[in-house]
């Protein structure tokens, strides 16, 4: 891979998945780097006038208006990933008590645990990491919803992790009650992280 398409995947691993124009710009990204080329400069000297990918994308997401997440659809997404994780716990959770065994019976409830609380951190990092890779989880995007930087561009996984701390602390309530009293409607630990869930420019 060349330095120049090294240098453009950098710009659009910062841009959310569903930013407008992703192609776009890659195509606007390549015909400067090739009209800079050909009038003779060095491609170190075309990335250091290119400047900072990170930087960059941001210029190109400035262009593009954020909208808040509404209040309704954000407690849909939010329903919609707590059935879809108790869709998975539950079978899961009871599945040890159809191999049920003589031998196993004294066991059953530490496995029964170990159970529930194997698929419960399974869903953990499912929550991080979708948000961190795709920016959404399953409920997000059927109703329409991404996660980004106050700035626009993806978030980081630290970021991600910070998001869904009140989940593991056990303080969501608490946190979400800042989406009433934010002008961005964030949640408590989402202005520590500085992120926002905003509408997909289609389903606006």
């Amino acid at each position: 891979m060349t330095a120049a398409e090294v240098y453009i995947n950098r710009v659009l691993d910062e841009l959310p998945p569903a930013t407008p124009r992703r192609q776009q710009i890659a195509l606007e990204l390549r015909g400067h780097i090739a009209e800079r080329l050909a009038a003779g400069q060095s491609m170190s000297d075309v990335l250091d006038q290119l400047g900072d990918p990170v930087a960059l994308a941001e210029s190109y997401l400035s262009a593009v208006p954020l909208v808040s997440a509404p209040h309704g659809r954000r407690i849909l997404a939010k329903v919609i990933d707590i059935a879809t994780i108790f869709i998975v716990i539950v079978p899961l959770g009871l599945l040890p008590l159809f191999f049920q065994s003589n031998e196993l019976m004294p066991f059953m409830p530490f496995i029964a645990f170990v159970v529930i609380v194997g698929v419960s951190c399974f869903c953990a990092v499912y929550l991080v990491v979708a948000e961190w890779r795709f920016g959404q989880t399953l409920g997000k995007y059927l109703v329409g919803l991404h996660v980004v930087r106050e700035s626009g561009a993806r978030i980081s996984l630290g970021q991600s992790i910070v998001r869904q701390l009140p989940v593991f602390l056990q303080v969501f309530c608490i946190d979400a009650l800042f989406v009433l009293f934010t002008d961005r409607r964030q949640r408590a630990f989402e202005l520590l992280s500085k992120t926002r869930v905003v509408a997909d420019e289609a389903s606006t």
